[in-house]
């Protein structure tokens, strides 16, 4: 009896730690990025046929602890596609959800963490060809 109770935990156990792998993981066919960094600003272009899960991705400013003014574009056949550009504490300067068959836009400023990393999570379930694009740019003074 013992050795099915002790087995079932076990399976379990493993299940859920295989859960929480998972949980960061993104899986992107046909997946194409595209990037361009200027001493000022710069964008990343990403475009699949087929995406889901969850991933937090980085561009490296070289500028710490900067405001930049950001646009984010979203757009997917189906399915759903959303964006978060986060902060350089971690919280979320604003999110973006893209609708089917329709380009969404959304702009606000956006904190580099003390790396100078300007950091956006990708969510996608069931997304099928589509694409992304975040366009960034230091405020003039």
């Amino acid at each position: 009896m013992w050795s099915a109770v002790g087995g079932w935990w076990s399976a379990m156990l493993c299940l859920c730690g295989m859960a929480l792998l998972l949980s960061g993981c993104m899986l992107m066919s046909g997946g194409r990025t595209s990037s361009d960094t200027l001493p000022d600003g710069g964008n990343v272009s990403t475009s699949f046929v087929g995406a889901d899960g969850q991933q937090e991705q980085v561009i490296e400013t070289g500028a710490p602890r900067t405001a930049f003014s950001t646009i984010a574009i979203v757009q997917a056949e189906r399915g759903e596609l959303q964006i978060e550009l986060l902060n350089g504490d971690g919280s979320v300067a604003f999110a973006i959800k893209g609708r089917p068959e329709e380009a969404v836009t959304r702009s606000g400023n956006v904190t580099t963490d003390e790396n100078g990393r300007l950091r956006y999570r990708v969510s996608a379930t069931g997304a099928r060809n589509g694409n992304f694009q975040i366009l960034y740019q230091r405020p003039t003074q």
